[in-house]
């Protein structure tokens, strides 16, 4: 920046976007190094009175306690999970969001279509990053708020931008009264902004739901963009 330049605001969100996913990497390790370790040597305890006891009324209460303990370990690693994408790293953009529709699609009555390129690893990481949560939050809308029976999801890139898009089939709803309703628009919004990116929203009542977002792309060598459709059936609930 020049002197006398005003500021890019996305200059001064990057730093921001990063540190707060510094910040959740620093919470989901204690997650999972303290709570998550103590729970599994609550739940080695729990089996070793259960193997100890006589009782019949006193093994029911513990495994009904173990079931409990199940839930909550469950829970606890669904929210390491979201809070920081290790799938993202260990996967990579593509198999990550692979992975979240097959999650959705598991446990809720619905069906996934996926227009994804076949790899999008040289993207910018603070792009890869913003469009995984992009992911997550819409896919969360999708299963809370619209009640949809399908939703396609379609990833592109080309020399300029990278565009994100999801589409359901539910119940839709007025964009101006979610933003009070904790859908979590402004959140996406603002982190496709941090990059230099913009978010679209078309919704009526009961005609589905359609978010876009778009990030800019520096110039530079590119890769592949070719992509890929896939469909995920619905699988039975685990």
């Amino acid at each position: 920046m020049r002197s006398g330049e005003e500021p890019d605001p996305s200059e001064l969100s990057r730093p921001l976007l990063q540190a707060q996913e510094e910040e959740r990497r620093r919470i989901s390790r204690e997650l999972h190094d303290e709570t998550g370790q103590a729970l599994m040597v609550l739940r080695f305890h729990l089996e070793m009175l259960a193997g100890d006891s006589r009782s019949e009324q006193q093994k029911s209460r513990i495994d009904e306690s173990l079931e409990l303990l199940d839930r909550a370990i469950e829970g606890l690693r669904r929210t390491i999970a979201q809070l920081s994408p290790r799938v993202l790293e260990e996967l990579g953009l593509i198999a990550a969001i692979q992975r979240q529709a097959e999650l959705l699609t598991r446990h809720n009555n619905i069906q996934a279509h996926l227009e994804l390129p076949e790899d999008l690893q040289w993207l910018d990481h603070d792009i890869q990053v913003a469009i995984y949560r992009s992911v997550q939050e819409a896919l969360h809308n999708v299963i809370k708020h619209a009640r949809a029976r399908n939703f396609t999801l379609r990833l592109k890139a080309n020399e300029s931008k990278v565009s994100l898009e999801v589409e359901d089939d539910g119940t839709g709803f007025s964009p101006r009264k979610a933003q009070q309703r904790g859908f979590g628009l402004t959140g996406m919004r603002e982190r496709a902004a941090a990059l230099g990116g913009s978010m679209k929203i078309r919704s009526e009542p009961e005609k589905g739901t359609r978010i876009r977002i778009t990030f800019p792309l520096p110039p530079g060598p590119k890769h592949n963009h070719s992509s890929h459709h896939s469909s995920v059936e619905r699988m039975p609930a685990a």
